[in-house]
């Protein structure tokens, strides 16, 4: 939360599944699409939120099978549970919140009173949720009758029920737009309220963000008939909140765009040559140069001496890559090794991407800019924490 000085220009809080990640989109497309964008244009003066209903140890899981950027902050387990930075580090004060008026051992005692309700695996399960999976009859028997029983017994509690099949009891303070909620108050209190902020949805988990004042909101063409239906009784004729033509990612930047909220054209959605700008911005340079790369690999540009000329163009002949073992390579070196790569990943699945992207100018022309360098092939991942001594040529 600390990597800006100011208020973040957008802070973008997107659900996981089906919402950031299609998981209908083999090649995740949609996902690198908005991952470029983000890196190239807000990484270095706005906010990433991921909130979701999985658990620390399932969300881990889930960046291990996608080509995942890290967030600022994360918040899992339908926001019983905030965490910061890629050390997940935890918000001890809101869980702390969280213990008031609930025992998890009360709550567990009388779902079993429910034949209808299958507990999830425990990987599913965390201190301030109990997840249980239930068709939408006996979810609402049981939404109609458990609060009163827990009542009874001085717990006070929220049934969450999404993609017509999970059911979350949750302490009555937790959810994703409570736990948004207090991330706000969170950066007013330290004089960093966001400029804008943009929710981002697809199930019925995420109704409760689209309830937070003052946000952007977008449910996403794929949305769940719960979350359509909320949209339809609370939303529609909304200005703040539109239901994307888009799906998944692809709606998020649709809803960037439609909100004005700043650049919503991805740098793997530009035909090489790239259009000339007026502003050269070192995030940018970066993600065009892994995007070309992976395209010249893959064989999806021409083969073409221009390609490499504008590799060179875009950096100094002095340009120099650090790799964490402290070994330096000629930028330039680097780039003509890569003229004999052209296509040796075409029809494989292979792509590259960058994360972490940080930029700290040392010049007026020169800037040092670190970032984790990934690419995956199948099963396989590399991900290389680089450093880049860029010198920007002024047009």
């Amino acid at each position: 939360m600390d990597k800006i000085d100011g208020s973040a220009r957008l802070m973008v809080v997107s659900d996981l599944d089906q919402t950031m990640i299609d998981h209908d989109d083999m090649q995740n497309l949609s996902l690198l699409r908005f991952e470029a964008l983000w890196e190239a244009e807000f990484s270095q003066d706005s906010l990433l939120v991921f909130s979701t209903g999985r658990t620390p140890i399932s969300y881990k899981g889930l960046r291990k099978q996608k080509p995942l950027i890290t967030p600022d902050v994360i918040i899992t387990s339908v926001g019983t549970v905030i965490s910061y930075g890629e050390e997940m580090i935890r918000d001890v004060g809101w869980e702390e919140y969280l213990n008031n008026n609930w025992d998890r051992n009360i709550v567990i005692e009388e779902t079993s009173k429910f034949p209808q309700l299958k507990p999830q695996p425990e990987k599913n399960q965390g201190p301030h949720k109990v997840s249980f999976f239930v068709d939408k009859q006996g979810a609402q028997v049981v939404m109609d009758s458990l609060p009163q029983k827990l009542e009874k017994r001085g717990l006070d509690v929220k049934i969450v029920y999404s993609s017509g099949e999970a059911l979350d009891v949750l302490p009555k303070g937790a959810g994703k737009g409570q736990a948004l909620l207090y991330l706000l108050e969170k950066f007013d209190s330290h004089g960093k309220p966001p400029n804008n902020t943009l929710v981002c949805g697809d199930s019925g988990n995420d109704a409760e963000l689209f309830t937070v004042p003052s946000i952007h909101g977008v449910v996403v063409s794929n949305a769940q008939e719960e979350l359509l239906q909320w949209y339809e009784e609370n939303a529609k004729d909304s200005p703040k909140i539109i239901h994307a033509t888009e799906r998944c990612a692809s709606g998020i930047m649709q809803a960037i765009g439609h909100f004005k909220l700043g650049p919503n054209v991805s740098a793997r959605d530009l035909e090489f040559p790239y259009p000339k700008v007026t502003t050269i911005k070192p995030a940018d340079v970066v993600v065009k140069f892994y995007v070309l790369y992976e395209k010249w690999r893959r064989g999806e540009v021409p083969k073409s001496a221009s390609v490499m000329q504008y590799l060179k163009s875009i950096t100094h002949l002095s340009g120099t890559i650090i790799h964490p073992s402290g070994l330096e390579c000629s930028l330039h070196e680097s780039i003509d090794a890569l003229s004999s790569c052209y296509g040796d990943k075409q029809g494989k699945n292979f792509r590259a991407w960058v994360d972490r992207l940080v930029t700290s100018p040392i010049g007026t022309t020169s800037w040092l800019v670190r970032f984790d360098n990934c690419e995956v092939e199948g099963h396989a991942r590399y991900c290389c924490r680089t450093t880049l001594l860029l010198n920007i040529k002024g047009k």
